[in-house]
């Protein structure tokens, strides 16, 4: 059984973002020489999440608008009674997840179609880090 480890260092342009990190994964796979196993995509930030969907460029924006509207962005939030102002983005981690966990077969991810992993940033714009683990033969 192999081990691999692989950190992706984002630092998004916008406070919410979408970002596609399919490729750095895959490349990832391929360094870990790993044919068949598991690999796990995690956030390391309670701000942001890693999910699993379609890469289209209105789905993007419907997601980012649906999340606005279940977790909006406003004052009363008893979380910025500690000093922080971003309430809204821990609500919208947790709804979109913190992690996903995809099959590895014949050295590439094994998805069904139109799968592609994403890192959802909700207080960006600052150096952020997800977490790439390996497992398999």
């Amino acid at each position: 059984m192999k081990t691999y480890t692989d950190y992706l260092w984002i630092n998004t342009k916008k406070q919410k973002e979408l970002i596609n990190i399919t490729q750095q994964v895959r490349e990832a796979v391929k360094k870990s020489g790993v044919k068949e196993g598991m690999a796990l995509i995690n956030s390391m930030h309670i701000t942001s999440s890693v999910f699993i969907n379609d890469e289209e460029p209105g789905l993007k924006q419907d997601f980012l608008k649906w999340l606005e509207e279940i977790a909006p962005e406003r004052p009363e939030y008893k979380h910025h009674q500690t000093g922080e102002t971003n309430a809204d983005a821990h609500l919208k981690r947790t709804i979109m997840g913190r992690e996903v966990l995809v099959a590895i077969t014949k050295g590439d991810l094994d998805f069904g179609p139109w799968e592609q992993i994403f890192y959802g940033e909700f207080d960006g714009q600052r150096r952020k880090r997800v977490l790439v683990k390996i497992i398999g033969e």
